[in-house]
Order: structure tokens, then sequence, then C-alpha cells
């Protein structure tokens, strides 16, 4: 793949998960409208073990095998992969079916671990069993659907990845909204069901994604054909050595995969019990909770996509040039994704804190707007380095040296582990913010420090980069202080028009400030490539 097509694959990917994080951004809005952060907590005691359930059932699936239908594409063999789609798919709907059975099973003992069963405010037992039960039927059809993206993407086609996931996302919304709406409003239901009938969304709206790749498959089926007549070799690797290989891949994959699931998992079994321990009541609390780990966690994926899609789109580009032997391409590669993710998620998350109580009063009420600046300023930053460590799992991945990101996703976690309750319990609800941005910071640091080792790569141009976007964004943030200081005072914050006043106008002040020294500077032209060689400085 050409630099062309990486930015090019970049752009499409970027754009299909930026629409889709938008829209799980959007849709929580009407979603606490309807339910509140009881509900958007209750929400999150299913979806947290669904996703940590879902990620062990692909079993990393979509990169790995990207990555080895990029490999052996690339020496001519278009046989292999084709087996591997053929057989994987079999494999995905038994480990769908086996991580249902699991999840389903379950369900009770995860929600009294969560809950106290004889609390007489905030969520129920057995809401809380009922959701997680309701969300485990998508099992049955996701992990199909990842190994179908990984073929495409593999054959550098991301466009079936970017489309699916979009329609699954539009269908899995309109499902959530529709049916809380009716169960709450027009027949009059408890939040128990509404909040469980939303998570079934997940499994319609993959459904509406299988159908996507499908017709995908069935339109580009001749030239797949065609591709395997055409293929110069085949080196007929018996399944067992195929699947050795593919899950040497996949095992560390989706233990990567499994980073903000697994830190959302530990704040699943940890964050309420240490709240009560620390005197807060059990609806203050799930308040926190909610806020935590669905609304202002929302938030700050939207920058986080970029990293998503760069880290889809330069696997199999740096597993080619690293097969092949192309240092120069490899180097290069690994330069754009830094410069990349550090450009466009540093002034992001900067936003964020400078504008926390305007976008959270704005975006979901003024209600509990105090509880969600006060998390969002602190978890702002956190973005950069969910960032930085899906990108830099995925170059360790490219060039044969995934154990690394294992092991640095394994000490990140483990300070997770030790310190939340603690943390929690020192500095309150913070502190569970506090241990995850710890955590992430001891992972990126082992993760770069390998890619500068075993990658040979020369981190002077990338510092360089980091100090000119870290004074570009401090010129930003000030500007976008001042702003919406001012502002906040001819428009306080007690309605959500006049944050939503505050909001536009401080971070329009932001956006144009940011741009403009970007591409003054002749930073933006150097960063984002020639393609937009007209934000080269003359």
């Amino acid at each position: 793949m050409s630099d062309q097509q990486l930015l090019r694959g970049t752009m499409v990917l970027t754009a299909g998960i930026f629409i889709t994080k938008m829209l799980g951004l959007i849709y929580i809005f009407p979603f606490t409208a309807i339910v509140g952060h009881q509900g958007l907590a209750l929400y999150q005691y299913g979806y947290t073990p669904y996703t940590v359930l879902l990620s062990l059932a692909t079993l990393g699936v979509p990169l790995a095998v990207s990555k080895f239908v990029s490999k052996y594409n690339a020496l001519g063999d278009y046989h292999t992969g084709q087996r591997l789609l053929k057989s994987g798919l079999i494999i995905m709907t038994i480990t769908g079916f086996i991580a249902f059975l699991v999840l389903f099973f379950s369900a009770e003992m995860i929600a009294n671990r969560v809950l106290e069963p004889d609390s007489l405010e905030g969520n129920r037992v057995e809401d809380a069993v009922f959701t997680i039960r309701m969300v485990s039927v998508a099992l049955l059809v996701v992990p199909v659907m990842a190994i179908i993206r990984g073929f495409f993407q593999g054959n550098q086609s991301m466009g079936p990845t970017a489309v699916s996931q979009v329609i699954e996302q539009v269908i899995r919304i309109a499902f959530i909204l529709a049916v809380t709406y009716m169960i709450m409003y027009i027949f009059d239901g408890e939040l128990g069901t509404a909040v469980g009938f939303a998570t079934f969304g997940a499994f319609a709206g993959a459904l509406g994604g299988l159908a996507v790749l499908l017709w995908y498959w069935k339109k580009r089926l001749a030239g797949i054909k065609e591709q395997v007549r055409l293929s110069t070799v085949d080196h007929k690797i018996p399944l067992p050595a195929m699947y050795k290989e593919l899950f040497r891949y996949a095992l560390p994959l989706s233990f990567v995969g499994l980073a903000i699931p697994l830190y959302q998992t530990v704040d699943l079994w940890t964050f309420n019990p240490s709240m009560r321990e620390a005197g807060y009541i059990t609806s203050v609390a799930e308040t926190y909770y909610a806020s935590f780990t669905q609304s202002t966690h929302k938030l700050i994926l939207i920058p986080v996509s970029i990293a998503t899609a760069m880290s889809l789109t330069i696997l199999p580009t740096i597993t080619e040039a690293f097969t092949n032997k192309e240092n120069d391409k490899l180097q290069r590669t690994i330069t754009q994704t830094y410069q990349i993710i550090l450009f466009l998620t540093i002034p992001a998350a900067a936003g964020l804190i400078a504008v926390a109580g305007p976008v959270y009063g704005t975006l979901f009420g003024l209600e509990e707007i105090e509880i969600g600046r006060e998390i969002l300023r602190t978890y702002a930053p956190v973005a950069v380095l969910f960032s930085i460590f899906a990108v830099t799992a995925s170059l360790l991945q490219g060039i044969d040296k995934q154990k690394y990101a294992v092991l640095a996703l394994i000490a990140g976690v483990t300070f997770k582990v030790v310190t939340n309750s603690v943390f929690i319990q020192w500095f309150g609800p913070q502190g569970g913010v506090f241990a995850t941005t710890g955590g992430y910071i001891l992972s990126v640091a082992v993760n770069v420090w390998a890619i500068g080792r075993f990658a040979e790569f020369d981190y002077r141009l990338i510092r360089k980069r980091l100090m000119q976007v870290l004074v570009f964004t401090a010129i930003m943030a000030a500007v976008v202080v001042y702003v919406a200081f001012g502002l906040e005072r001819m428009f306080p914050l007690d309605s959500r028009m006049n944050a939503a006043i505050v909001l536009t106008t401080s971070v329009g002040a932001g956006v144009i400030v940011y741009m403009n020294i970007a591409i003054r500077s002749g930073l933006a032209g150097k960063v984002l490539g020639h393609r937009f060689s007209m934000l080269k400085k003359e």
C-alpha cells in the first residue's frame, strides 16, 4: 500500500468510525433524557461484560486476519486467505455461541457483585440480570462479522468495514431509542425493562451490519475469484499450521483489544463498592459511575476514533513493509502515524478540558453538570493515551513484537487493579480516573520504548512535532478559556441553550486559532501529507 493509499484508507475508516462514534455519542443525549443517569449505569452493567466476552469470542480476529491475509497476499498467495475465511466462519460461530452461554449464565453472579441485593435505592439486581442476558444474544452474530471485516481489511479494502459499522450503529440506535421510548412513555413500563430491551439493540444492529458485509461479498465475489485464479503461489498450509500462525497473531491482538473493556471491568467490580466505602450513597455512586463510564467516556472516544481507524489501517501496511524488508516505508509509516495522532488528539483533549462545563451541559443537561464537569476535566487527557496505546500496539503487531504490547497492557491493568479502590477512597470518584491514567501512562511508555528498540525508530522528529503541537494547543486552549469565561458572564450555564452558545462559540474560536497557527507554521501540511499540500507554508 502506497502512502496515498494509507492516507485514503485511513480517511475512509476514520470517516466510518467517526460517524459511528458520533452516532454513539448523539444517541446518549435522548437516551439519557429517557432513562436518566440511573438507566445509563444499568446499561453499562450489561455492556461492560459483553464487550469483554466479545473480545474473547473474536480472539482479535479482525486485525489478526487482516495481518494474515495481507502477509500472504504480499507473497502472491491468495488461496491461503480464502481457506482461512471459510474455516474461520465456522470457528467464529462456535466461539460466539460459547461466549453467549457464559455471559447468559453468569449474569446473576455479576449483578450481585455490582449491586447491593437489599438496597432500597438505585438499580435492582434483577434488572441488571435481565439487561446482561438481553445483550448476550448479540454474541451469536458479531464474531462472524469480525472475520469478514478482517478479510476485507487484509485485502486493503476498508469500505466494507466502515459502511457496515455505520449501518450497524444506525440500526442499533434506532432500536434503542424507539424501544425505550415506547416502554417508558407509551406502555408506562419500568426502567429495568426499558434498559434491558435497549441492550438487545446490539443484536438488531449486528444483523444489519452482517447484511451489509454479505452484500459487499456478493458484489465483489467475481473479483475475489479472479484474484485467487491469478495467484502465483499456493503454500497449501495445513489448517492446524494455519491456525497456529493465526492465533500467534490473534491472542495478543485479542488481549490488546480488551484494553478499555478490561479497565472498565475493574471499575464495574470495584467502583460502586469503593464509593460506598468512601461514604457515598448508592444512587450518587451510580451517577458518578454513569458519568465516568458512559457520558464522559463517549465524549473522549471521539478523538480516539481517529486512532482506532489508524490502528486498523496501518497494520496491513506495516506487515507488508516488514515482510518485504522495506525499512524506509516502515519508518515513514510510523512517523506519519505518530504525527497525525498527536496533531489531532492533543488539541481535542485540551478543548474538552477547556469547555467541560458547557459541553456536558449542552449534551447531557444541567441536572448533573457539576459531576460531569468534574469527571470530564480529569478524564479528557486520557483520550490522548487511549489513542497512542491503540496505534503503538498495532505498530508492534505489525513488526511481530506483539508480546510487548501484551506486557504493556498487563502492566497497566495491574496498576489499575492495585490502585483503583485505594485511589477512589483517597480522591473520591476521580480516583478511578487517576488509576486509569496511571495505567495507560505505564502501558504507553512500554510500547513507545519497544518501537524505538525493535523498529529502530528515531524519535527526534516526533519530539519536535510534539513540542510544536503542545505550544499551539496551549495557545488555542488559552483562547478557548478566555472566550468561554467571557461568554459565561453573559450567558450563565443555567440553560442548555446558554451552554450551547458558550460551547459552539468558544470551540469555533479554538478551531480557527489552532488551524490558523498550524497552517501558517507549515505544520498542518507536513503532518497531513501531500494530499493536503494546500496547507503547506509557501
